[in-house]
């Protein structure tokens, strides 16, 4: 169930004593951490690890794929993720032949995007790094993906998110609320990124912000915005504009759909949505549901409207997907105040220092 459903989110007061469980757990463990009785193990490389302290939602898939951008065409780079919702086990690396069942969405969307660079998968990812080192020994950094409260790993550069209209400054632990760790935990972190803000952010809010989260003298604060590309279509990649003209069906199975829906309030004429939740595996039922809802919409000027992470579990209705216009919009980050070099050279900086240093 989503309990994140407008209805639904004022009743999760309710599940407040099984949150107050959840917060002693976490404390015990991350006190065993701290004290050093659980060990953090670190690894002869450099390793980024890209995490927030709630669940889904803070835009951790596009940091990734910005920083394989910025990274691969230097260095052999490598992306470990856990593989939510894959339907194997254990270390996989991505090949040819792989599909989102064998790796879950996000990864298959890495690499779809990148066939070039590293992509594996590993639930348990102290295992899971030797095994990628020896399939691919020239690896110079690794990214993890979502693995900043899995502490059995010291990352050499931590960079957390929180999302713009759900700070985790405001938020409180599961099941009441999003945070899956302390909130106080952000100052194991290097970096902290807000990420979704508005593209008109005033600096006078970005200070207030900044001031809300109060970052640590070593910590640096940025600030990130959403920008959508033109979408393509699923099977032939061909790109199409949105106009205010265009009627759209969204098809999402995303964490937060909402800065879509809002950018889809400005783009199209107008929008319907058939919302699943977030790494809703499809099923050929869902896919006649969409079709059938698609057909309903009276007029001729319309798309079917998915995004990246979506499109790699629709995919395989195959050809079937070929005779409906079904468009997929790239998204990216844009990092707002002119401060995207002074964040690429943490990143330079990291590294370069690594190397020298081990």
């Amino acid at each position: 169930m989503n309990f994140n459903a407008p209805l639904l989110r004022p009743f999760r007061i309710l599940l407040f004593p099984f949150s107050l469980l959840y917060a002693a757990a976490i404390w015990i463990r991350n006190r065993l951490y701290d004290k050093g009785i659980f060990r953090s193990t670190g690894f002869n490389l450099p390793i980024i690890c890209i995490g927030n302290l709630s669940v889904g939602g803070t835009g951790k898939s596009p940091m990734v794929e910005w920083l394989v951008k910025y990274l691969h065409n230097d260095m052999e780079v490598a992306v470990l993720s856990r593989g939510y919702k894959r339907r194997t086990k254990g270390y996989a690396l991505a090949n040819e032949n792989t599909t989102a069942l064998d790796i879950g969405d996000e990864p298959m969307q890495f690499h779809n995007k990148f066939p070039g660079v590293s992509i594996a998968v590993g639930e348990e990812r102290i295992v899971a790094i030797p095994q990628l080192l020896h399939d691919k020994p020239n690896t110079k950094v690794i990214i993890l993906d979502d693995a900043f409260q899995h502490r059995a790993i010291k990352a050499g550069l931590n960079i957390i998110l929180t999302s713009y209209d759900n700070l985790f400054t405001r938020d409180w632990l599961l099941p009441s609320g999003d945070l899956r760790d302390e909130r106080r935990s952000y100052k194991r972190a290097d970096v902290m990124v807000v990420t979704k803000c508005s593209p008109t952010l005033s600096v006078e809010e970005k200070l207030a912000i900044k001031q809300e989260l109060k970052p640590l003298p070593h910590q640096q604060v940025f600030f990130t915005t959403i920008r959508y590309g033109l979408p393509y279509h699923i099977i032939n990649n061909k790109e199409m504009s949105l106009n205010t003209s265009t009627e759209v069906l969204l098809v999402s199975g995303i964490a937060n759909p909402m800065p879509l829906k809002k950018y889809l309030q400005d783009a199209s004429k107008t929008y319907y949505e058939i919302l699943y939740s977030d790494h809703h595996i499809f099923s050929i039922d869902d896919w006649k549901d969409i079709v059938a809802r698609f057909k309903n919409i009276p007029t001729e000027n319309k798309i079917i409207l998915t995004t990246e992470k979506d499109a790699v579990r629709l995919i395989k209705f195959g050809q079937t997907l070929q005779d409906y216009p079904v468009y997929v919009i790239p998204i990216e980050i844009q990092f707002l105040f002119n401060e995207q070099h002074q964040f690429t050279d943490i990143i330079s900086k990291f590294i370069t220092d690594f190397s020298v240093t081990n």
